[in-house]
């Protein structure tokens, strides 16, 4: 495969802010897993070539369904309301605990590489289920804080982001997670979110906010976590 792009299948894809960013650092979307029906509009419109289902649950029955392209990445911001502090912060007992899920595919498919985002809330709850269940399934794995003010966006909104490679791939490249500052992090007042309905800098606005923007990975974050993965790729080569 020298030479090819990295197949990614992203679950959890919202609008694919995650999925864009990806793209642009030279990655290649083959899949998305997204249960609103708004969202998936949304990816039908911008990857219509890309097949898209609707419930992570049955995500691997759908995808053995037929014949599919190799996945070398799984990517997912798996659902942030268990561990969020704007909610009851009931980690793994809230029914919207999905890792697990995204858990499984991991492991029926085997990728070279994993991307997890969640909010800073995940650091002190149910991140520590998620290394030990990535570890378990033999992957050398790093959490880090990146925010979107460090890819030159006006506001601060740090995402917590899980990077992992199988341990066949050696020891992480020395990028791994280390944020490049395109764009000095100053002192402001800065909200810590866009100021418009909590739309994602680099997203279009003309959407419904709520449902689609509010949980949205900036996609010059993602563009900035998919160079590292590809300079540990290249690096393995």
């Amino acid at each position: 495969m020298s030479g090819e792009p990295l197949n990614v299948l992203e679950l959890f894809a919202g609008i694919g802010g995650l999925s864009l960013g990806l793209q642009r650092a030279g990655m290649r979307i083959v899949g998305h897993v997204e249960i609103n029906p708004f969202c998936r509009a949304i990816l039908h419109k911008h990857w219509p070539e890309v097949p898209c289902h609707d419930d992570v649950r049955t995500a691997l029955t759908w995808w053995r369904s037929q014949p599919r392209p190799r996945v070398d990445v799984v990517a997912g911001g798996y659902p942030c309301q268990p561990d969020s502090l704007a909610g009851p912060r009931r980690g793994t007992d809230d029914e919207r605990w999905l890792w697990p899920e995204m858990a499984r595919v991991i492991h029926a498919l085997r990728p070279r590489y994993v991307i997890g985002e969640n909010v800073l809330g995940h650091r002190t709850r149910g991140l520590r289920f998620v290394l030990r269940d990535l570890e378990r399934l033999g992957y050398t794995t790093r959490a880090g804080v990146v925010r979107a003010c460090e890819m030159g966006t006006p506001h601060p909104r740090p995402r917590l982001f899980i990077l992992a490679h199988t341990n066949s791939q050696g020891r992480p490249a020395r990028r791994w997670l280390e944020p490049a500052r395109t764009a000095p992090v100053r002192e402001s007042r800065w909200p810590a979110e866009p100021g418009v309905g909590r739309v994602a800098h680099g997203l279009p606005d003309r959407v419904d906010r709520v449902t689609a923007l509010g949980n949205a990975v900036v996609p010059a974050v993602a563009e900035h976590i998919g160079g590292i993965i590809l300079d540990h790729h290249t690096q393995r080569r």
